[in-house]
């Protein structure tokens, strides 16, 4: 990927890829990476559409602000800046992990920006009633999580490992892509544990975002879905077809929390049927 830019937002400069020309596609990262995990499916698509990715603010080459909460609310409204000044048009979104909470709002609240919708390993909804995704997140979210965020980077030496399908998949090189994002104990313990905490904190608005569902519910959809996920589990498969009934599901056997990492043919295979 050679195009790289960075956009000035309010709270900070936000670094994103565009690369090629066509139908815009947005492709909207979570945690703890950034917009280097869609490098396969951007390298496959630019040639027909336009492939924009951005880094979340504290996340990839995008500014870092000491004073930020970091919270998918706060996050979720700078998205929102950046499509707009962006001004692409209609695109396609695509969300992975946090991304979805993240970025969906821009679905539910300006869907005119929106055209289709792809969903990969991601949720929109409260888990204070899903006992294994709670007790995982009281964890990660209390103070002994801090600390294991902080001082033994958990995020991305323990969970992010643990949720690969194949963990051969992530070789030296990749987890270096990722691990050089967050050398220093502030920003794993300010960005990154942010995000933990709000898996419960925020469950307000993962609530807000589920009772519009309605709004995405005729939404021409595609689900990716790594069925080996540690982190999301299959059943969360059904929660999205309960949003939108009329999505086409593609449940990658081999594949854990990054499916576009480990099964790239699999999911650009989808994507090009998807959006031709």
């Amino acid at each position: 990927m050679t195009d790289s830019l960075f956009m000035h937002l309010r709270a900070g400069r936000m670094h994103y890829v565009d690369e090629g020309a066509g139908e815009p596609i947005l492709f909207v990262h979570g945690t703890p990476t950034w917009s280097f995990e869609w490098r396969h499916i951007i390298r496959a698509l630019s040639s027909t559409h336009r492939c924009i990715a951005p880094d979340h603010l504290g996340f990839g080459f995008s500014d870092r602000p000491t004073d930020a909460p970091y919270t998918p609310e706060w996050h979720s409204e700078n998205i929102l800046e950046f499509v707009e000044k962006l001004d692409a048009g209609p695109l396609t979104l695509v969300v992975h992990d946090f991304g979805g909470p993240i970025a969906l709002p821009l679905a539910l609240r300006r869907p005119e920006l929106v055209k289709r919708l792809v969903i990969v390993n991601s949720w929109m909804w409260s888990f204070a009633d899903d006992r294994d995704m709670a007790s995982k997140a009281r964890v990660a979210g209390s103070a002994f999580g801090h600390f294991l965020y902080r001082w033994a980077n958990m995020s991305l030496r323990v969970i992010m490992p643990s949720a690969y399908g194949d963990r051969a998949k992530l070789t030296r090189e990749i987890h270096r892509q990722y691990l050089d994002r967050f050398p220093d104990r502030w920003s794993r313990g300010t960005v990154l544990w942010a995000l933990a905490r709000s898996l419960l904190r925020s469950s307000e608005f993962y609530d807000s975002l589920w009772r519009e569902r309605g709004k995405i519910a005729e939404r021409p959809a595609l689900i990716v879905w790594g069925m080996k996920d540690s982190a999301f589990k299959p059943h969360l498969v059904s929660r999205w077809r309960e949003a939108l009934p009329h999505a086409r599901v593609v449940e990658i056997a081999g594949a854990g929390h990054w499916p576009h990492e480990e099964a790239p043919d699999q999911v650009v295979a989808a994507l090009r049927q998807f959006l031709t």
